[in-house]
């Protein structure tokens, strides 16, 4: 997604006690960096942050790490957190924003970060054929999210593109992952306590259908790559 730069991200972030600007330094470690033993889910490509600030409001109980490459978007996730919090009467005790290419997403995380579940929600398509091994859920990128995806852990994926859905598809099923639910159409399901993202409500008031899916690493690939 194209943002226009913010002047004000930057110094935002860099004073922020939940902003985490050198990830690798916590690689190995991610746990301690939160004050429970809460389970950990990750956002990858927290967008401006719709969603992860209202998810880890809505589960205290679960800490989360939002990751992100762009400054701007870093930031506008960081004021929605905020405003949220603040807006409940809570602190921010259980979300973490991260800088990161997740192409490269192993310079930040290893097999002792273990991670219950990973939310990717309208990542970029990249239609065009040279271009497609960038997608997040390419079968390269998959098989680098098993490295700290736990045992029958899932990953959560939307998008508005027929396309990259049909694709990831086939991504999820050449990784070994075993695709536990889909739709084509996510808002004919009815489904109870959706997080709508700002791309979701925005394709959707264009008539354009939600395919979603959910996909769980089965025990046999993780015991391959032990």
């Amino acid at each position: 997604m194209r943002i226009r730069k913010r002047a004000w991200a930057r110094p935002e972030l860099e004073t922020c006690a939940f902003y985490i600007d050198k990830p690798e330094e916590n690689k190995g470690k991610w746990a301690k960096c939160f004050k429970n033993n809460a389970p950990i889910h990750m956002e990858l490509g927290c967008g401006k942050g719709g969603f992860i600030s209202k998810i880890a409001l809505q589960n205290p109980d679960i800490n989360y790490i939002a990751v992100d490459l762009i400054d701007a978007m870093l930031g506008l996730t960081k004021r929605k957190i905020e405003q949220n919090y603040k807006d409940a009467k809570r602190d921010i005790d259980n979300v973490l924003l991260a800088r990161c290419d997740i192409e490269r997403i192993l310079n930040m995380m290893d097999e002792s970060d273990v991670v219950d579940r990973i939310y990717i929600n309208f990542c970029n398509p990249w239609p065009r054929g040279k271009h497609q091994k960038k997608r997040l859920t390419h079968t390269k990128q998959l098989e680098k999210y098993k490295i700290f995806l736990k045992e029958e852990g899932e990953i959560h994926f939307k998008t508005d593109d027929d396309g990259l859905f049909m694709s990831s598809i086939r991504y999820f099923e050449e990784a070994g992952y075993n695709i536990i639910w889909k739709t084509y159409d996510l808002h004919s399901e009815n489904i109870e306590n959706n997080i709508e993202t700002e791309h979701e409500k925005m394709f959707s008031e264009q008539g354009i259908k939600i395919k979603a899916l959910i996909a769980k690493l089965e025990k046999k690939y993780i015991d391959n790559i032990s």
